[in-house]
């Protein structure tokens, strides 16, 4: 076994006709891995139209994971919080749009899987540094952003929207002279 027969890369081979060793695939071969039917999954579409909502269950774990991942291939561009004001744009590249516009806060998930994958204006494409799961963790890291910036206060706890109520009270309040109001 040491020393088994075998072919090296682009040695001749006397057993076919070609004299190649190295033979092409066979035709409709996919590679262990690279079968993607899920449409849904791998083009963020059914059909023509994107899929309304993240194909994998959005937990802590993977929030966290896109969070990392949009540390990284995001925030240069559309800085940490999703505002479009990242560093490269501070230093003169086109700024992208926040995040927190009403345009893509109606987005469906779908169509930030595919700008991610496929790019969008200046916008490049990541198909090839980003994993599939990675992108739908960023895109669901996306709409944490987005409902940081936007989360109505009906859908916080009731204790929750009393201390924002509050807040709300005491910050249209007038504000009182800061000499007392003595002269």
């Amino acid at each position: 076994m040491h020393d088994a027969p075998r072919y090296e890369a682009y040695e001749r081979s006397e057993f076919f006709g070609d004299a190649r060793s190295m033979r092409p695939q066979v035709a409709g071969t996919v590679a262990r891995g690279q079968l993607r039917e899920d449409s849904a999954m791998f083009a963020g579409k059914v059909g023509a139209a994107f899929v309304a909502t993240n194909p994998l269950p959005v937990t802590l774990q993977l929030v966290h994971r896109g969070r990392q991942r949009y540390d990284i291939f995001c925030a240069p561009c559309h800085g940490r919080a999703g505002q479009g004001n990242g560093m490269v744009v501070r230093r003169g590249y086109r700024a992208p749009s926040s995040f927190h516009i009403d345009r893509l806060r109606d987005q469906a998930d779908g169509y930030f899987y595919d700008v991610i994958t496929n790019g969008f204006g200046a916008m490049p494409d990541y198909a090839a540094q980003v994993t599939v799961a990675d992108c739908w963790a960023i895109v669901a890291y996306i709409r944490a952003l987005q409902l940081s910036q936007h989360a109505p206060v009906s859908g916080l706890p009731s204790r929750s929207q009393e201390l924002v109520r509050s807040h709300a009270a005491r910050a249209a309040a007038p504000a009182a002279p800061a000499d007392g109001g003595h002269r």
